[in-house]
Order: C-alpha cells, then structure tokens, then sequence
C-alpha cells in the first residue's frame, strides 16, 4: 500500500504526457500494476475533458491490464488444478481452497476496475466522438473480455449471469466492427476472443468455428485492404483464428470416431 501511495505522490502532479511516459517505462519494465496506476492517474487527468484517448494510449490501458489479470488467471488455474489434484487423492486442501479464493477476489476486483474504466471512456466517446467505431468496438471487446475473465472463475450462481454479460457485450461489439475492414486487427482480435468464449465458456464448437472461420475468410477476401501499419498484428491473429480451427476441428472429428 505505502508502494503505490508514494508511486502516485510521484506522478499525480505530472502532466498526462509524463504519466504516459512513466507507463511506457513500467511496461518496458515488466512492472505491469504500477502501468496500471500510472494509466488510471492519466484518465483521472482527462476526466471531464474533450479529449479521448490516442490509439496509443487505449493500448497502453489494454496492455497493462491485461498482464495484471493475465498473471492472476494463470495464477489462478495453476492453483485451480493443485487443489483439484489433492481432491482426487483424498488429501486436505482447505488452505489451497483459500489460497485460491484469494486469487480470485484480486481477478473480481483487477476486472471490475477495467470495466468501470471502459464505460467511462466508452460514455466520453458517446459525448465527443460517438462517430469513431474503431475506439468504440475496442472498448466493447476489451469490456467482453473482462466479464469473459469473470466467467472462468465464478461460482455457479453468478457463472450464468456475467456469460450473459459478456456474450451480449461482444455481439454489441461486432455489429461496431463490422464497419471496419475485415482486415482490421481490432476486429479481427474480435472476432477471435468472441469465437473462444463461445468454445470455452459455451461449449459450443460448431459456433465457435463458424465464427472464426467467417473472420478468417472475409479477412483473406480483403488482403488488398491491409494497411502496412497493421499488417503484422492482423496477420497474426489471423494466423490463431486458422490455429484454432485447425484444433477444434481436430477435436471434434475425434470425438466423432469415438
């Protein structure tokens, strides 16, 4: 705690492009949570302005976020499947059950924030820009993914309620991107995180790959249309979209001859 109060005694009175310095330095750093609070005062600085974010700067949001709940999801599965292995052996695991319950509320919290972020900066593009579908479907995909994130490791009360939440988030998100090119990486990156939830969280393969394949397709009709600045991120998703065909299909012809 005494860590981040003197982190933001340090940057609270910079300007907001000082405060986007010192993220890009935490990121080059791996020092993903103070990225996140030095974005967070960077917003605190904007609130109220009429000014959105750069393309630039939702990344640096995106990607300090990200590794924050990346590493807690990771975190969490690993403890996820001790527990379960002392479970099926018959041993104690009242003290990784806690363990675990305690990842889980710093991924609730960590996610909750991001959301409460996104729809303040979605509410300020409706108020200054609600023209600009390429911010508004990255704020809704990044606002899908985090309530999918909550999915993973909700309780069956809850499980049904955040899937809704995220599965209306991301169709409300596609029907943004759908006024990109089809080449375009946020819509690409889209498409593939809608396709996984609808795997993972859905179990529903059939849509899954149908989805993927839709993205994959359309993007290869228009490779005329990549831009050179994005070239290698859409190829890239690109490329996991045909690697998670290529595995779902597999596993479906499998279960078939089975």
């Amino acid at each position: 705690m005494s860590t981040n109060k003197s982190l933001t005694s340090l940057a609270v009175n910079l300007d907001k492009d000082q405060q986007k310095e010192l993220a890009k330095v935490a990121e080059s750093a791996e020092r993903y949570d103070d990225m996140c609070l030095f974005m967070k005062l960077l917003l605190e600085k904007r609130a109220g302005s009429k000014e959105v974010l750069s393309s630039e700067e939702r990344n640096l949001l995106s990607v300090a976020y990200k590794n924050v709940v990346g590493a807690r999801r990771s975190a969490w599965r690993l403890i996820s499947n001790v527990e379960q292995a002392r479970k099926d052996k018959g041993s104690a695991y009242g003290d990784i059950s806690s363990y675990r319950e305690k990842i889980e509320a710093e991924l609730e919290l960590s996610c909750t924030e991001v959301i409460d972020l996104v729809d303040q900066l979605l509410s300020n593009l409706e108020a200054i820009n609600p023209e600009d579908n390429e911010a508004k479907a990255f704020y809704l995909k990044m606002k899908g993914d985090y309530f999918r994130y909550r999915v993973e490791v909700a309780q069956a009360a809850t499980r049904e309620g955040l899937a809704g939440e995220s599965k209306s988030i991301y169709a409300q998100a596609t029907q943004v991107a759908e006024k990109l090119v089809a080449t375009h990486p946020i819509r690409l990156g889209l498409a593939l995180n809608f396709s996984v939830f609808y795997y993972e969280i859905e179990n529903k393969p059939d849509k899954a790959c149908e989805l993927a394949k839709k993205a994959f397709d359309d993007a290869i009709a228009q490779l005329d249309q990549l831009k050179e600045d994005s070239y290698k991120d859409s190829t890239l998703i690109m490329q996991l979209l045909r690697d998670n065909l290529t595995l779902w299909t597999s596993e479906q012809d499998q279960e078939e001859e089975q």
